[in-house]
């Protein structure tokens, strides 16, 4: 649970850093389902001749080959679909380690201390996995592998829940240092507003509207969180050291109030007022994002974010 004085820093700042949020039977369990993931994915390759040796044997040294061979290990991991079209056999990872990291009943409740009782777990997410800078391909764009551009997590939803109570829960699976790349974090003005994004390397908060002067950065050590107020503009740093920086990056709302992505499946991950609402079956939860899939492949693309490159402040 969150302190008084936590909730008021939240309210006052828009982020708080909590240690020792996840257990450590959640996280270990978390690597492993995900070392057992690049096992299966690196003797898949290997057998189509598109990696050789690892690097090294264990989990960063199958990644880290994966990467340089430039084999696509992101989407087969990550959490979600992807916000670009959608085939009928986009890979994606749900597993029973990570539902219980979603649904840990320490991370709910201090989630209950900022949004209430009633709270589902929102369909934005990824997992973040960050390779060294001097190991990045010259043309690697996508924000869950490089440096975030600065941006505010309501302003890369859709309008329709710009109303919706919401929170971000930062999940450090490794130590996240200045050094590896963790976050910064503008504090929240009194008056916040969504600020102009404009399509970057990423969404981001357009030009002239950042005072890097201001940015706190956020170390947190493995099992840690980062939560923000969906309003509060944030970035990462770049990953300075030879090794990965893992994370999850996961939000949650208020139940009954719009997602900003409400073509992609979300659960109620607690009720106070109604139990047996609650998703406990992981393999529904796969269900679900596999039964999304099937529908999306079918349809025209949905774009994910509102903001376009004409607009005034992008121009």
């Amino acid at each position: 649970m969150l302190s008084t004085d936590q909730v008021t820093k939240f309210n006052d700042n828009g982020f708080l850093v909590v240690e020792n949020v996840l257990e450590s039977a959640v996280l270990s369990a978390v690597r492993d389902e995900y070392s057992g993931l690049i096992n299966r994915l690196y003797a898949g390759w290997r057998s189509e001749g598109r990696v050789g040796d690892p690097v090294t044997e264990d989990f960063w040294g199958k990644l880290l080959s994966a990467y340089h061979a430039k084999c696509e290990w992101f989407q087969p991991m990550d959490i979600s679909l992807p916000g670009d079209r959608i085939e009928a056999d986009t890979p994606m990872h749900f597993g029973p380690a990570v539902f219980d990291m979603v649904t840990s009943p320490r991370l709910l409740d201090l989630v209950e201390c900022l949004i209430g009782p009633e709270i589902t777990s929102n369909p934005i997410q990824h997992v973040r996995i960050k390779p060294p800078a001097d190991a990045l391909q010259p043309d690697e764009i996508r924000a869950h592998i490089t440096a975030t551009d600065w941006h505010q997590d309501r302003a890369v939803a859709l309008e329709e829940a710009d109303q919706t109570q919401l929170v971000t829960v930062w999940l450090a699976i490794t130590d996240a240092t200045v050094e590896n790349g963790c976050l910064q974090v503008l504090p929240k003005l009194p008056e916040q507003e969504i600020l102009p994004h404009c399509p970057r390397t990423q969404t981001g908060i357009a030009d002239g509207f950042v005072d890097e002067a201001r940015a706190v950065p956020l170390p947190v050590k493995a099992g840690g969180a980062v939560i923000f107020h969906p309003l509060t503009p944030h970035a990462s740093l770049v990953n300075k050291t030879d090794g990965f920086r893992w994370s999850f990056d996961l939000r949650y709302h208020v139940t009954g109030q719009n997602s900003g992505r409400t073509h992609f499946p979300e659960f109620v991950a607690r009720s106070r007022s109604d139990p047996t609402s609650e998703l406990q079956d992981w393999r529904i939860w796969r269900t679900l994002w596999q039964e999304a899939r099937a529908r999306l492949a079918d349809q025209p693309h949905i774009d994910i974010h509102r903001w376009a490159s004409d607009a005034p402040f992008c121009a």
